[in-house]
């Protein structure tokens, strides 16, 4: 393509149409908060080579204080941030029935906090919720619109966030989840087969069902909402659900995760949840339905046995 060619009206063409293609390469600086945890890990490995036009920044509380709303502002300005995907909470469920202040100040404010400096910034949030939201006791998967009924002060912290994100910016997707494991940090999956090795037998709840979700996963369809949504100039704000496909207890759970990992020297065992009396309520029952999100932005969700058995051989190398 020639840069001059002596005719005035084809040369401001051809500039013109050279602008709008290099404005269209200008990457938009995505922010990814709760960078060290195990959704914030994933979401840092999905998007190693990602090559839309996206820029991801990942923070985590040494470099940005979301709990700071005069921090949080100043670096979504700073940075030009045009998406902020929350991935930072408060997830010692047991422990927040004690630590009720700092389980609200991250899980409420600082999501509030995100919320006004995406809407003072023009920016959009997608934020990271809970089964916990919902009280456990339907017998269908939950919907979107169902109403909530949080039973622990985690639930109802946040709850609570999410209501005070909509708040402050409606224009955000909130994305609630259960059951998130990964390679990495401390999860349900690793504690099982760190168990397992060390002991003979091991007693799990079999009466609390619900849907495990590989954090993997769950990172690869952020990206891909937001994609859809730079695909097609449209963020479609809203409440949505995401785990992987299919049905179990804490205790088939278990076994799958033990016959995966070779583990054959204990015993695993059934038990109520009355057996295991823990400080903080858990839901019976917290399947999610997750046809709004599969339609709204054509996703495709693996079995949560497959998912799985991704994990487990990663851990197992």
């Amino acid at each position: 393509m020639a840069f001059f060619s002596g005719n005035k009206q084809a040369d401001d063409e051809d500039k013109s149409a050279k602008n709008i293609f290099v404005f269209q390469l200008v990457p938009k600086n995505v922010l990814v908060t709760g960078a060290n945890g195990q959704l914030g890990s994933e979401l840092r490995r999905v998007t190693a080579d990602h090559e839309a036009n996206l820029n991801f920044i990942f923070t985590d509380v040494a470099e940005l204080d979301i709990t700071n709303l005069q921090a949080v502002e100043q670096f979504v300005k700073d940075n030009n941030i045009k998406y902020i995907v929350n991935c930072a909470a408060y997830t010692a469920v047991d422990k927040a029935e004690d630590d009720i202040e700092l389980c609200y100040k991250i899980n409420k404010e600082a999501t509030r906090n995100l919320g006004i400096a995406a809407t003072n910034n023009e920016a959009k949030v997608i934020h990271t919720s809970t089964d916990y939201v919902f009280d456990g006791t339907g017998n269908r998967p939950y919907l979107e619109t169902d109403p909530v009924n949080p039973k622990s002060v985690y639930g109802k912290s946040k709850h609570e966030g999410e209501a005070a994100l909509l708040e402050v910016c409606p224009d955000s997707i909130v994305i609630r989840t259960a059951w998130l494991y990964s390679i990495y940090g401390n999860n349900f999956v690793k504690t099982m087969i760190k168990l397992g090795k060390e002991r003979d037998a091991l007693n799990v709840v079999a009466d609390q069902t619900g849907s495990p979700t590989n954090a993997a996963d769950l990172a690869k369809a952020i990206v891909k909402i937001l994609d859809h949504s730079e695909s097609y100039n449209h963020f479609k704000a809203g409440i949505y659900h995401y785990t992987n496909e299919g049905v179990t207890s804490w205790y088939d759970f278990t076994v799958a995760i033990h016959k995966l990992a070779g583990i054959t020297t204990c015993k695993v065992s059934p038990i109520t949840t009355d057996q295991y009396p823990t400080r903080a309520s858990r839901p019976n029952y917290s399947v999610l339905d997750k046809n709004k999100i599969k339609a709204t932005f054509e996703l495709e969700i693996p079995q949560w046995e497959d998912s799985l058995k991704v994990c487990v051989d990663e851990l197992n190398k």
